[in-house]
């Protein structure tokens, strides 16, 4: 999803999103991390975490900087690969 669209679906300016996703690493407010992880049909604890579950082992802040990266990656790839990249996250997702 790009920030556009992800701007678009929860109702965040994109600027707003980008300033969160950019290496100053603003920290959204509780509502705007509501609409966030609403549109794109997550928990908000799972937005922050990476995880449903708080005992997970992995610290947030690594995950956190790789979502990041994951998301700068696709947001300049072309629709037809970041297709492939959906497709494929949904995959492992999934198994």
């Amino acid at each position: 999803m790009f920030v556009k669209e992800l701007a678009a679906l929860s109702g965040v300016k994109k600027k707003t999103l980008d300033s969160y996703l950019s290496a100053h690493g603003y920290t959204p407010s509780a509502e705007i991390a509501v609409s966030i992880a609403k549109a794109l049909g997550v928990t908000v604890e799972y937005l922050v975490t990476g995880t449903d579950n708080p005992t997970e082992d992995r610290p947030a802040s690594s995950l956190h900087g790789d979502i990041q990266k994951l998301m700068l990656v696709a947001e300049r790839l072309n629709s037809r690969d970041r297709h492939i990249l959906l497709s494929l996250a949904q995959l492992l997702k999934d198994r």
